[in-house]
């Protein structure tokens, strides 16, 4: 059962219609020395400039994802300052030089992601939309610790995912401690199936 506190972002399960996802992503390039670091699972959203950033807003009614919220961060690739070599990091490290870095993105918006409560999630929930709580992610593993914020469940449209289903994995049960559940974004909280106002 989830009874622990053990968040680890979002991570991509399957598509609406529960067909497989089969790891698709596309790569957005990140600016050399980008000062934030990104874990796997973090939220990631296109700026003005073109690059991809973590996204550092809550996705709540008070605290909206920007509108070029692109999607899931599962990795990076760049040429490492130290040894010259190409590298493939599950994270991107705050402050690194390269100006050949590019983010691995789970862009597309049908994808379902399974993310940890911060709290128990009622099956009453289903359907409600619900926004994330942020913490650093860990360097040891590359992980982010982004969990759903149980705080923030409601109707309202501008928050920024929506609560599909329930893990059905064997260690997890619905009212679970800290549930994990089943989300995608909402219309309006990814840029490509959004508003149509450009970034």
């Amino acid at each position: 059962m989830a009874s622990t506190a053990a968040p680890f972002g979002l991570k991509p399960m399957k598509l609406v219609g529960n067909r497989p996802f089969a790891g698709a992503t596309n790569l957005y390039r990140i600016t050399t020395n980008y000062a934030t670091s990104i874990f796997t699972g973090d939220i990631v959203s296109i700026v003005a400039g073109g690059t991809c950033e973590k996204v550092s807003t809550l996705g709540t009614a008070a605290s909206q994802f920007p509108a070029g919220t692109a999607g899931v961060f599962v990795g990076c690739t760049y040429t490492d300052p130290s040894t010259k070599q190409p590298r493939f990091s599950q994270m991107w490290t705050g402050g690194t030089v390269a100006s050949d870095a590019y983010a691995y993105v789970v862009d597309d918006p049908a994808v379902i992601y399974m993310i940890q409560g911060s709290g128990t999630v009622p099956e009453t929930a289903r359907g409600a939309n619900i926004g994330v709580v942020q913490t650093a992610g860990s360097t040891v593993y590359g992980t982010s610790k982004v969990a759903a914020d149980v705080a923030t469940i409601a109707q309202t449209a501008t928050i920024g995912l929506r609560i599909v289903d329930f893990s059905t994995l064997p260690t997890d049960a619905i009212g679970d401690s800290f549930t994990n559940i089943l989300v995608m974004f909402n219309p309006g909280a990814n840029m490509l199936q959004g508003s149509s106002t450009g970034i």
